[in-house]
């Protein structure tokens, strides 16, 4: 009777923390475009990356401690996939549980990179990993083709807040 009450314990303990797991929203970039246009005083740190991507893998921590140092500012940590979708399920949601990421993540759904990568910034050549900051409001923007440290990434957060 015991080992039972510690089963159904223990099944309940895995439903609820899954229930808990991060979110991984798939869009398209249409609804990304929208997003990142909106007329706010909110500053966006948007890092496109990739499971698969050994230096993209290497800086998503500084984005995390980017994420709580600024947890009561108006900063938006978007880390975006660029992962396939139909890897959503096997390699993307288990990367993301296991890292332990907390900003908000969304995966990317678009076929043909050439369509939007131009739209994101004329100067990206589409290499990962790739860091978009800006501000809609002071219109203040850079963008960083190249994997950020720490001290880089909090520097380019505080240029675009000044």
């Amino acid at each position: 009777m015991r080992l039972i009450k510690i089963l159904v314990l223990g099944g309940s303990l895995l439903c609820s923390a899954s229930a808990f797991a991060q979110q991984i929203t798939v869009i398209r970039f249409p609804e990304l475009q929208k997003r990142l246009a909106r007329p706010t005083d909110t500053t966006y740190v948007v890092n496109f990356w990739a499971t698969w991507c050994a230096p993209c893998v290497k800086e998503l921590p500084n984005f995390e401690q980017l994420r709580v140092a600024n947890a009561t500012k108006k900063v938006k940590i978007l880390l975006v996939s660029l992962d396939y979708a139909s890897q959503l399920d096997k390699k993307v949601k288990p990367f993301v549980k296991q890292r332990g990421l907390k900003s908000e993540v969304l995966l990317l759904n678009e076929p043909d990179p050439n369509e939007w990568i131009s739209k994101v910034d004329v100067k990206w050549s589409g290499a990962l990993p790739f860091t978009l900051i800006f501000n809609n409001k002071t219109k203040r923007r850079a963008t960083f083709e190249r994997e950020l440290s720490a001290a880089e990434l909090q520097a380019a957060l505080k240029n675009i807040q000044q």
